[in-house]
């Protein structure tokens, strides 16, 4: 199939950076192995960014890793990864050592797991230069203040000695990238580089790469999901199935005229951005809600201040923001990290005090509310959090922890009682029953998401905060979530209030959407009108930041990007 399907040329160019032939991978398991590549050639020249994409599972990550011998012990591999005349899938754990960070760098999808807190950035950067002995102390470390300079880091002088916890998301990301950098490798493979920064820093991330690209001449290895990412930065891609290649094209030619069904299947769960009047609206019926209702959240000045320690003063999260949700409605609030979006829904619940100003929900208000009185109105609104690997209980089956809000509240007596709601409850969000004899280690990404929705769902709230459920799913599983969602949206008639930075997956849904800046307000409308005629600067910046899954349309929109910036500047 990979064979028929591949339209990359048999004869390849000399001046390859990488080239990887009939790559076999297999995981020994207590049962069969898992063969998790299969038959896999690809290469990539000097100067090129090859971007590998697929869904999870389909062996991309696996292969990106064998570049560099990261693969665990309990994988066997065949075939060959040549890179600056070696062969990776040879080379003893010593020869390793010296390949990596010399001739191949890795940026990995999360850097606050990749920087280790208790050692400096600059101390981090200099361990691998010194590791290849190649630099003195002074010199590795006038090293790494040349390289955080060059990804930009404002002062490098000074923040060289500062910690990983002392930088934005954006500039840890920066970091990673400047320890790949330091050795000045041939070949740099990026995991899901952007995967879980704001557009606006996610534009200035894949600026930075391009960087890296042009002027560096490295070649990158790109693992993405985000086919926005792919269409902006890749000059190849090479899409995975189940551990195969099935289609290889240029960028233009594969968004173009893509020849695999599962290729086509991708590009279409894709969401797309309107910025153009249309008379489409959200997916979910816009009728039905009740125009002469009382609102379920009522916000007016809000104000919620994180107190400071140690005769600091406090943090100003939110400032002054007004907005309203109405029965059946679903208002999109998106901004970048910090700008107070998720600390207000986490207020809307009570796991966070509101400060100032009036915030009503469900008729209560939450600024100096007390938990007793609150109580009873939990069981009408439900959460749903951004990770639900971390929000369940691993000791817990799923139908435990869809069954906990029943037992919590008194719906049910027990887990027996309980048994009929958790297998309607999963039937709804479209998993078999059976699952519920299942721990969330053992379910995927996507469906530990729709038991999650399953659970927020258990006692029929009439309000649901939706903290970023679709960040880190794949565009395939991230559409079918969405597709859930709107299904049951529209059938339970629930209002959500739908907090997230992208911007295509907001405008498929909401009625409204608000725009958060810095702990503000600056725009608040329907959604279309916030998306195809922003009044705000930095809502139109926004917008310009989001790259769009079209090579062509993406390169005016990085133009426009760029004349956007100077003239801020």
């Amino acid at each position: 199939m990979a064979a028929a399907q591949n339209r990359r040329t048999t004869e390849e160019a000399p001046d390859v950076a990488v080239d990887i032939r009939d790559l076999r991978i297999s995981f020994a398991t207590d049962g069969e192995p898992v063969h998790a590549v299969e038959g896999v050639s690809l290469h990539v020249r000097p100067n090129e960014v090859l971007a590998v994409v697929g869904e999870s599972g389909s062996g991309k990550t696996v292969t990106a890793k064998s570049i560099l011998g990261l693969l665990p012990e309990s994988a066997s591999a065949s075939g060959a990864v040549v890179l600056a005349g070696n062969d990776v899938v040879q080379l003893s754990p010593d020869q390793l050592r010296q390949v990596r960070g010399r001739d191949v760098a890795m940026v990995f999808q999360e850097p606050a797991t990749a920087l280790n807190p208790v050692y400096t950035v600059g101390w981090q950067i200099a361990e691998g230069l010194r590791a290849h002995g190649q630099h003195s102390r002074k010199q590795a470390r006038a090293r790494a203040v040349e390289i955080l300079g060059t990804v930009g880091i404002p002062d490098p002088q000074e923040r060289v000695d500062h910690y990983p916890h002392q930088f934005s998301g954006g500039q840890k990301q920066r970091i990673v990238i400047a320890m790949a950098l330091a050795l000045g490798p041939k070949v740099i493979v990026a995991d899901e580089p952007t995967t879980a920064l704001d557009v606006t820093v996610q534009a200035e991330i894949l600026d930075l790469l391009r960087r890296v690209r042009d002027d560096f001449g490295g070649a990158i290895v790109l693992i993405t999901h985000n086919m926005g990412v792919v269409a902006d930065l890749a000059d190849r891609v090479a899409v995975m199935y189940q551990g195969e290649v099935v289609e290889e094209a240029g960028v233009r030619e594969l968004f173009a005229d893509p020849r695999h069904e599962y290729t086509q299947h991708l590009l279409s769960a894709v969401p797309r951005l309107t910025t153009a009047a249309s008379d489409s609206e959200p997916a979910h019926s816009a009728q039905q809600q009740d125009e002469t209702a009382a609102p379920l959240v009522d916000a007016r000045d809000l104000e919620i201040v994180y107190p400071g320690r140690l005769g600091r003063p406090g943090f100003r999260a939110v400032d002054g923001v007004n907005f309203t949700l109405a029965p059946g409605e679903v208002l999109g609030l998106v901004g970048e990290s910090g700008s107070g979006k998720t600390t207000i829904g986490r207020a809307i619940v009570g796991l966070t005090r509101a400060t100032g100003g009036s915030l009503s929900v469900l008729g209560h208000e939450m600024v100096g509310f007390r938990e007793r009185s609150f109580r009873p109105l939990r069981s009408r609104v439900g959460f749903v959090f951004q990770d639900p690997a971390t929000s369940f209980n691993p000791l817990l089956s799923v139908g435990e922890a869809v069954a906990e809000p029943l037992l919590i509240h008194g719906r049910a007596a027990d887990a027996r009682e309980a048994a009929a709601s958790v297998r309607q409850l999963l039937d709804a969000v479209h998993l078999p029953t059976h699952y519920a004899h299942r721990y969330p280690h053992e379910l995927s990404g996507g469906q530990r998401q729709r038991v999650s929705l399953a659970r927020a769902l258990a006692l029929e709230p009439e309000l649901l905060v939706a903290d970023e459920p679709t960040s880190a799913l794949d565009v395939s599983v991230q559409a079918r979530v969405l597709e859930v969602f709107s299904e049951l949206q529209q059938r339970l008639g629930f209002a959500t209030l739908f907090i997230s930075h992208d911007l295509a997956v907001v405008g498929m849904l909401a009625d409204r959407i608000g725009v958060l800046y810095r702990g503000e307000l600056v725009e608040y409308g329907a959604g279309q009108q916030v998306l195809t005629d922003p009044q705000h600067p930095y809502t139109q910046r926004l917008l310009a930041s989001v790259p769009v899954p079209d090579p062509v349309e993406q390169q005016s929109r990085r133009e426009a990007l760029a004349a956007h910036r100077a003239a801020e500047d």
